[in-house]
């Protein structure tokens, strides 16, 4: 293959993985928002959910969901008027505030894990193409 055909080529394959990536993005946040309006939450509120498998503070959860520590704090704010978390003190940094799901938000969560497991874009390739998915965007991020 001549150098112009290795560009025409690798030129075709980065305009496909761009194309497809966007186009997988939008199936993810498609189902997002239909499990979102499933359980009268907002898209925000299932992906923190969906993050807060353990303690942790506004900002590891805004690190997790990938946004502003703002707009975490905004969501945060909303799921502890549900009920669905609370703040407690950080047991090493006097400064920070550690959120925790409540029994209703450990519920809540576990519904919303289930409902985005079920009929996920990601369920149409094996466990062992999901793992190389996985393994393959992570190699392209770090």
């Amino acid at each position: 293959m001549t150098e112009r055909a290795d560009a025409v080529t690798q030129t075709q394959i980065d305009r496909d993985v761009c194309r497809l990536a966007h186009r997988f993005t939008q199936q993810l946040d498609a189902h997002v928002r239909r499990v979102a309006d499933d359980l009268a939450l907002t898209p925000a509120q299932v992906v923190a959910l969906r993050e807060l498998s353990d303690p942790i503070t506004a900002r590891e959860l805004a690190n997790r969901m990938v946004c502003e520590a703002s707009n975490a704090t905004f969501v945060l704010d909303r799921l502890e008027q549900q009920g669905l978390i609370e703040r407690r003190p950080h047991p090493t940094d006097r400064r920070a505030k550690e959120v925790v799901l409540t029994a209703a938000g450990e519920r809540r969560r576990a519904d919303v894990l289930e409902r985005l497991n079920t009929h996920s874009p990601l369920a149409t390739l094996s466990p062992a193409q999901q793992q190389s998915l996985r393994e393959l965007l992570q190699a392209l991020i770090t």
